[in-house]
Protein backbone atom coordinates (compact mmCIF):
# COMPACT_ATOMS: atom_id res chain seq x y z
CA UNK A 1 0.00 0.00 0.00
CA UNK A 2 1.95 2.87 1.20
CA UNK A 3 5.60 1.21 0.61
CA UNK A 4 6.93 -1.93 -1.11
CA UNK A 5 5.30 -5.18 -0.38
CA UNK A 6 8.82 -6.50 0.42
CA UNK A 7 10.00 -4.20 2.59
CA UNK A 8 7.41 -3.26 5.02
CA UNK A 9 7.13 -5.29 8.46
CA UNK A 10 3.82 -5.27 8.94
CA UNK A 11 3.94 -7.43 12.25
CA UNK A 12 6.28 -5.67 14.52
CA UNK A 13 4.62 -4.49 17.92
CA UNK A 14 4.31 -0.92 19.07
CA UNK A 15 7.10 -0.25 21.34
CA UNK A 16 6.14 -1.31 25.11
CA UNK A 17 5.67 2.08 27.33
CA UNK A 18 5.06 2.51 30.92
CA UNK A 19 0.85 2.49 31.19
CA UNK A 20 -0.75 6.07 30.57
CA UNK A 21 -2.80 7.31 33.83
CA UNK A 22 -6.55 6.31 33.70
CA UNK A 23 -8.27 7.85 30.68
CA UNK A 24 -11.75 7.36 29.40
CA UNK A 25 -11.58 8.22 25.21
CA UNK A 26 -14.25 9.87 23.87
CA UNK A 27 -15.62 7.95 20.62
CA UNK A 28 -13.95 10.41 18.58
CA UNK A 29 -10.50 10.10 20.42
CA UNK A 30 -11.11 6.29 20.07
CA UNK A 31 -11.62 6.63 16.21
CA UNK A 32 -8.35 8.86 15.87
CA UNK A 33 -6.04 5.83 17.58
CA UNK A 34 -7.90 3.62 15.25
CA UNK A 35 -6.60 4.96 12.79
CA UNK A 36 -2.92 5.72 13.87
CA UNK A 37 -3.33 2.54 14.61
CA UNK A 38 -4.05 1.52 11.09
CA UNK A 39 -1.67 3.88 9.38
CA UNK A 40 1.67 3.36 11.79
CA UNK A 41 1.96 -0.25 10.10
CA UNK A 42 3.44 1.84 7.62
CA UNK A 43 5.12 3.89 9.50
CA UNK A 44 2.94 7.05 7.86
CA UNK A 45 1.89 10.00 10.21
CA UNK A 46 -1.11 11.95 9.43
CA UNK A 47 -2.10 15.64 9.18
CA UNK A 48 -5.34 16.11 10.93
CA UNK A 49 -7.36 16.50 7.77
CA UNK A 50 -6.75 13.13 7.03
CA UNK A 51 -6.89 11.76 10.99
CA UNK A 52 -10.84 13.42 9.95
CA UNK A 53 -11.05 11.95 6.43
CA UNK A 54 -9.72 8.82 7.29
CA UNK A 55 -12.28 8.56 10.69
CA UNK A 56 -15.06 5.64 10.00
CA UNK A 57 -17.14 9.20 12.58
CA UNK A 58 -18.54 11.69 11.14
CA UNK A 59 -16.64 14.51 12.15
CA UNK A 60 -18.72 17.41 11.61
CA UNK A 61 -17.42 19.38 13.92
CA UNK A 62 -13.58 20.38 13.75
CA UNK A 63 -13.86 21.26 17.52
CA UNK A 64 -14.35 17.36 18.40
CA UNK A 65 -11.28 16.83 16.62
CA UNK A 66 -9.17 18.94 18.29
CA UNK A 67 -10.41 17.97 21.54
CA UNK A 68 -10.39 14.59 20.85
CA UNK A 69 -6.21 14.99 19.92
CA UNK A 70 -5.74 17.64 22.58
CA UNK A 71 -6.92 14.51 25.12
CA UNK A 72 -4.42 12.00 23.59
CA UNK A 73 -1.87 14.16 24.21
CA UNK A 74 -2.26 15.26 26.79
CA UNK A 75 -2.60 11.49 27.86
CA UNK A 76 0.87 10.64 26.16
CA UNK A 77 -1.12 8.25 23.94
CA UNK A 78 -0.64 10.10 20.67
CA UNK A 79 2.75 12.54 19.78
CA UNK A 80 2.87 15.37 16.88
CA UNK A 81 5.76 16.56 14.84
CA UNK A 82 5.15 19.75 12.31
CA UNK A 83 1.29 19.22 12.35
CA UNK A 84 1.83 15.09 11.66
CA UNK A 85 0.74 12.81 14.57
CA UNK A 86 1.53 9.28 15.18
CA UNK A 87 1.40 6.97 18.08
CA UNK A 88 5.44 7.13 18.09
CA UNK A 89 8.48 8.49 16.00
CA UNK A 90 6.50 11.32 15.43
CA UNK A 91 9.75 13.55 13.99
CA UNK A 92 11.39 11.23 12.02
CA UNK A 93 8.49 9.36 10.51
CA UNK A 94 7.49 12.88 9.95
CA UNK A 95 10.97 13.52 8.12
CA UNK A 96 10.75 10.45 6.17
CA UNK A 97 7.27 11.10 5.11
CA UNK A 98 8.44 13.89 3.70
CA UNK A 99 11.45 12.84 1.52
CA UNK A 100 8.87 9.73 0.11
CA UNK A 101 6.32 13.03 -0.70
CA UNK A 102 8.77 13.96 -2.80
CA UNK A 103 9.82 11.15 -4.27
CA UNK A 104 6.14 10.71 -5.69
CA UNK A 105 5.72 14.03 -7.01
CA UNK A 106 9.25 14.13 -8.82
CA UNK A 107 7.98 10.57 -10.16
CA UNK A 108 4.15 11.78 -10.92
CA UNK A 109 4.92 12.42 -14.49
CA UNK A 110 5.86 9.37 -15.45
CA UNK A 111 2.87 7.50 -13.48
CA UNK A 112 0.46 10.01 -15.49
CA UNK A 113 2.38 9.05 -19.03
CA UNK A 114 1.98 5.45 -18.41
CA UNK A 115 -1.57 6.01 -17.66
CA UNK A 116 -2.30 7.44 -21.06
CA UNK A 117 -0.02 5.05 -22.37
CA UNK A 118 -2.07 1.88 -20.98
CA UNK A 119 -5.42 3.84 -22.05
CA UNK A 120 -4.00 3.75 -25.47
CA UNK A 121 -3.97 0.31 -25.22
CA UNK A 122 -7.22 -2.37 -26.39
CA UNK A 123 -10.35 -2.75 -24.65
CA UNK A 124 -8.57 -0.44 -21.55
CA UNK A 125 -11.13 1.90 -20.70
CA UNK A 126 -9.96 3.79 -17.38
CA UNK A 127 -6.95 3.61 -15.19
CA UNK A 128 -6.29 4.88 -11.35
CA UNK A 129 -3.27 5.16 -9.73
CA UNK A 130 -3.39 3.09 -6.59
CA UNK A 131 -0.71 1.67 -3.94
CA UNK A 132 1.82 4.59 -2.50
CA UNK A 133 1.63 6.90 -4.95
CA UNK A 134 -1.94 7.04 -4.86
CA UNK A 135 -1.68 8.19 -0.90
CA UNK A 136 1.31 10.92 -2.03
CA UNK A 137 4.30 8.88 -1.30
CA UNK A 138 7.28 6.71 -2.73
CA UNK A 139 10.25 4.93 -1.00
CA UNK A 140 13.20 4.07 -2.74
CA UNK A 141 12.71 0.61 -4.15
CA UNK A 142 8.62 1.61 -4.07
CA UNK A 143 6.46 0.66 -7.92
CA UNK A 144 3.95 2.84 -9.31
CA UNK A 145 1.16 0.52 -9.26
CA UNK A 146 -2.01 0.99 -11.80
CA UNK A 147 -5.79 -0.44 -11.26
CA UNK A 148 -7.49 -0.95 -14.92
CA UNK A 149 -10.60 -1.28 -15.75
CA UNK A 150 -10.93 -3.35 -19.48
CA UNK A 151 -14.24 -3.88 -21.48
CA UNK A 152 -16.17 -7.03 -20.32
CA UNK A 153 -15.16 -10.26 -21.88
CA UNK A 154 -11.43 -8.87 -22.82
CA UNK A 155 -9.84 -8.60 -19.42
CA UNK A 156 -7.35 -11.06 -20.63
CA UNK A 157 -6.66 -9.75 -23.64
CA UNK A 158 -5.76 -6.19 -22.41
CA UNK A 159 -4.21 -7.76 -19.40
CA UNK A 160 -1.52 -10.21 -21.90
CA UNK A 161 -0.92 -7.31 -23.81
CA UNK A 162 0.04 -5.10 -21.16
CA UNK A 163 2.30 -7.80 -19.52
CA UNK A 164 4.10 -8.44 -22.93
CA UNK A 165 4.87 -4.43 -23.50
CA UNK A 166 6.49 -4.27 -19.85
CA UNK A 167 8.19 -7.76 -20.59
CA UNK A 168 9.33 -6.92 -23.75
CA UNK A 169 9.74 -3.29 -23.57
CA UNK A 170 10.62 -2.51 -20.01
CA UNK A 171 12.82 -6.03 -19.56
CA UNK A 172 10.06 -6.71 -17.10
CA UNK A 173 10.63 -3.72 -14.82
CA UNK A 174 7.96 -3.13 -12.48
CA UNK A 175 9.23 0.24 -11.16
CA UNK A 176 6.56 2.38 -13.49
CA UNK A 177 4.57 0.39 -14.72
CA UNK A 178 3.33 -2.29 -12.19
CA UNK A 179 -0.08 -3.85 -13.78
CA UNK A 180 -1.16 -6.31 -10.43
CA UNK A 181 -5.47 -5.48 -10.58
CA UNK A 182 -7.65 -5.57 -13.20
CA UNK A 183 -11.58 -5.37 -13.31
CA UNK A 184 -14.15 -5.28 -16.31
CA UNK A 185 -17.11 -2.57 -16.80
CA UNK A 186 -20.06 -4.87 -15.75
CA UNK A 187 -18.63 -5.73 -12.11
CA UNK A 188 -17.04 -2.24 -11.42
CA UNK A 189 -18.00 -3.19 -7.41
CA UNK A 190 -15.18 -4.63 -5.50
CA UNK A 191 -15.57 -7.89 -4.25
CA UNK A 192 -13.32 -7.87 -0.92
CA UNK A 193 -14.74 -5.36 1.62
CA UNK A 194 -13.17 -4.46 4.63
CA UNK A 195 -10.62 -1.43 5.95
CA UNK A 196 -7.94 -2.49 3.69
CA UNK A 197 -9.63 -2.53 0.46
CA UNK A 198 -11.56 0.35 1.56
CA UNK A 199 -8.91 2.40 2.07
CA UNK A 200 -7.34 1.47 -1.48
CA UNK A 201 -10.91 1.80 -3.18
CA UNK A 202 -11.17 5.69 -1.56
CA UNK A 203 -7.39 6.73 -2.22
CA UNK A 204 -7.48 6.15 -6.17
CA UNK A 205 -6.65 8.87 -8.42
CA UNK A 206 -8.26 8.92 -11.85
CA UNK A 207 -5.94 9.71 -14.70
CA UNK A 208 -7.49 7.63 -17.48
CA UNK A 209 -11.47 7.75 -18.30
CA UNK A 210 -12.94 9.96 -16.31
CA UNK A 211 -16.75 8.87 -16.90
CA UNK A 212 -16.23 5.19 -16.08
CA UNK A 213 -13.91 6.49 -13.04
CA UNK A 214 -16.89 8.01 -11.72
CA UNK A 215 -19.09 5.18 -12.06
CA UNK A 216 -16.47 2.61 -10.16
CA UNK A 217 -16.79 5.65 -7.39
CA UNK A 218 -20.14 5.09 -7.33
CA UNK A 219 -20.34 1.25 -7.27
CA UNK A 220 -18.29 1.14 -4.58
CA UNK A 221 -20.25 4.15 -1.91
CA UNK A 222 -19.58 1.26 0.40
CA UNK A 223 -16.20 2.64 1.07
CA UNK A 224 -17.50 5.83 1.19
CA UNK A 225 -19.79 5.32 3.75
CA UNK A 226 -17.25 3.22 5.88
CA UNK A 227 -15.25 6.91 5.57
CA UNK A 228 -17.81 9.22 5.82
CA UNK A 229 -15.40 12.20 5.78
CA UNK A 230 -13.88 11.03 2.39
CA UNK A 231 -15.41 13.26 -0.51
CA UNK A 232 -16.41 11.05 -3.60
CA UNK A 233 -15.72 13.49 -6.36
CA UNK A 234 -12.39 14.48 -7.00
CA UNK A 235 -10.33 16.01 -10.08
CA UNK A 236 -10.87 13.82 -12.88
CA UNK A 237 -8.30 13.39 -16.47
CA UNK A 238 -9.26 14.94 -19.75
CA UNK A 239 -10.57 12.45 -22.33
CA UNK A 240 -7.93 11.39 -25.03
CA UNK A 241 -8.90 10.56 -28.66
CA UNK A 242 -9.09 7.00 -29.20
CA UNK A 243 -6.04 5.79 -31.09
CA UNK A 244 -6.44 4.31 -34.93
CA UNK A 245 -4.37 1.35 -33.62
CA UNK A 246 -6.39 0.93 -30.33
CA UNK A 247 -9.67 1.30 -32.69
CA UNK A 248 -8.74 -1.14 -35.18
CA UNK A 249 -7.35 -3.85 -33.14
CA UNK A 250 -10.92 -3.49 -31.03
CA UNK A 251 -12.68 -4.48 -34.22
CA UNK A 252 -10.16 -7.51 -34.88
CA UNK A 253 -11.00 -8.89 -31.97
CA UNK A 254 -14.53 -7.79 -31.14
CA UNK A 255 -15.66 -11.72 -32.84
CA UNK A 256 -15.17 -15.41 -31.57
CA UNK A 257 -12.08 -14.77 -32.28
CA UNK A 258 -11.37 -11.87 -29.20
CA UNK A 259 -13.40 -14.13 -27.38
CA UNK A 260 -10.91 -17.23 -27.92
CA UNK A 261 -8.09 -15.36 -27.04
CA UNK A 262 -9.26 -14.13 -23.77
CA UNK A 263 -10.48 -17.65 -22.54
CA UNK A 264 -7.03 -18.93 -24.03
CA UNK A 265 -5.00 -16.25 -21.81
CA UNK A 266 -7.38 -16.39 -18.65
CA UNK A 267 -6.55 -20.53 -18.67
CA UNK A 268 -2.75 -20.18 -19.40
CA UNK A 269 -2.36 -17.30 -16.63
CA UNK A 270 -4.20 -19.36 -14.30
CA UNK A 271 -2.06 -22.80 -14.85
CA UNK A 272 1.30 -20.63 -14.65
CA UNK A 273 -0.09 -19.00 -11.27
CA UNK A 274 -0.97 -22.58 -10.41
CA UNK A 275 2.59 -24.02 -11.14
CA UNK A 276 4.47 -21.16 -9.34
CA UNK A 277 1.98 -20.43 -6.40
CA UNK A 278 1.28 -23.79 -5.82
CA UNK A 279 1.57 -24.01 -1.91
CA UNK A 280 -0.84 -21.56 -1.28
CA UNK A 281 -4.19 -22.79 -0.01
CA UNK A 282 -7.65 -22.72 -2.23
CA UNK A 283 -9.11 -19.46 0.28
CA UNK A 284 -5.66 -17.70 -0.02
CA UNK A 285 -4.83 -18.19 -3.69
CA UNK A 286 -8.31 -16.89 -3.98
CA UNK A 287 -7.85 -13.56 -2.39
CA UNK A 288 -4.29 -13.13 -3.53
CA UNK A 289 -4.69 -14.00 -7.08
CA UNK A 290 -8.27 -14.11 -8.48
CA UNK A 291 -8.94 -15.07 -12.10
CA UNK A 292 -11.80 -15.22 -13.47
CA UNK A 293 -13.18 -13.20 -16.53
CA UNK A 294 -14.21 -10.60 -14.82
CA UNK A 295 -11.03 -10.09 -12.74
CA UNK A 296 -7.78 -10.45 -12.36
CA UNK A 297 -5.70 -9.89 -9.37
CA UNK A 298 -1.82 -10.44 -8.80
CA UNK A 299 -1.23 -10.10 -5.35
CA UNK A 300 0.78 -13.26 -4.26
CA UNK A 301 2.44 -12.09 -1.41
CA UNK A 302 -0.98 -11.50 0.54
CA UNK A 303 -0.22 -8.14 1.63
CA UNK A 304 -4.21 -7.71 2.47
CA UNK A 305 -4.50 -10.40 4.83
CA UNK A 306 -0.66 -9.30 5.91
CA UNK A 307 -1.98 -5.81 7.01
CA UNK A 308 -5.66 -7.02 8.34
CA UNK A 309 -3.89 -9.22 10.94
CA UNK A 310 -1.39 -6.90 11.91
CA UNK A 311 -3.97 -4.11 12.61
CA UNK A 312 -5.60 -6.69 14.80
CA UNK A 313 -2.17 -7.29 16.92
CA UNK A 314 -1.88 -3.70 17.17
CA UNK A 315 -5.31 -2.52 18.70
CA UNK A 316 -5.36 -5.63 21.08
CA UNK A 317 -1.10 -4.47 22.12
CA UNK A 318 -2.90 -0.90 22.38
CA UNK A 319 -5.83 -1.97 24.43
CA UNK A 320 -3.77 -4.37 27.02
CA UNK A 321 -0.64 -1.86 27.18
CA UNK A 322 -3.15 1.06 27.75
CA UNK A 323 -5.94 -0.38 29.86
CA UNK A 324 -8.67 1.17 27.44
CA UNK A 325 -10.96 -0.27 25.08
CA UNK A 326 -11.21 1.03 21.70
CA UNK A 327 -14.67 -0.90 20.59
Amino acid sequence: MLQDLDTVTVYTPLPTVARSREVVLSPTARAVVRTLLYFDIFKHPLRKEELKAFSHLRTDERADLNAALNQLLQAGLVVEADSHFALSEAGERTARRARHAQRAKERMAKALHNSTLIGSFPFVRAVMLSGSISKGVLDEEGDIDYFIITAPRRLWVARTLLVLYKKLFLLNSRRDFCVNYFIDTEHLAIEDRNLFTATEVVTLVPTYGAQLCRDFFRANHWAFDRFPNMPMERPMPQEPEASRWKSRSERMLRSGVGEWFDDAFMRLTYMRWRRKFGGLDERTFELALRTRKYVSKHHPQGFQQRVLDALSERIAHFEAQHGLSLA
